[in-house]
């Protein structure tokens, strides 16, 4: 064999022998067992309103990037004030290292003071973007439709909307 050939056949050995330590590592912080907060704040507009948006939320892997999340929402500063209730379940491609991709599911209650509550269901994705040991950003885009829409209430029963997060996992 070549001195090519042999340095060729190490660097195959080496990267494949290599990988299942690099997916593990990659695995880590959205392996089974592990925990996800998260915090939300932002402004948003409902009701011909601005409102300022807090928000928390959990999620628990129940396999290698398998979690499913509860999140709590307050809209206030605008009329009438909004709480939301978010269980979801997603999906984290921890296998991509670098802006690693994730794609979920959820449903919402809504409480709006003084009108009845809604309900919705949607979709998210994005990516996940290591900001630091243990902190990640999250950047994607999130589709939801409300159920029972009464459209003499609300103008579009459906919504597409940007998504920034900071993620904090243990």
């Amino acid at each position: 064999m070549t001195k090519t050939g042999t340095t060729l056949v190490t660097a195959v050995l080496t990267a494949i022998a290599a990988a299942p330590v690099m997916a593990a590592d990659v695995a880590g912080v959205f392996s089974q067992g592990r925990t996800h907060l998260s915090v939300v704040g932002g402004s948003g507009n409902a009701f011909n309103d601005s409102y300022f948006v807090l928000g928390v939320g959990a999620s628990y892997y129940l396999a290698d990037g398998l979690n499913i999340g509860l999140s709590a929402e307050s809209w206030t500063g605008g009329d009438p004030g909004i709480t939301k209730l978010t269980p979801s379940v997603q999906y984290v491609f921890y296998q991509v290292p670098r802006a690693t991709p994730y794609l979920g599911a959820f449903y919402r209650r809504t409480y709006i003071d003084n009108l009845p509550d809604l309900d919705s269901v949607g979709g998210r994705a994005g990516v996940y973007l290591a900001a630091g040991r243990n902190m990640f950003v999250g950047i994607g885009a999130v589709y939801e439709s409300y159920l029972d829409c009464d459209t003499r209430l609300y103008s579009d029963c459906t919504d597409t909307y940007p998504e920034i997060s900071f993620t904090f996992a243990f």
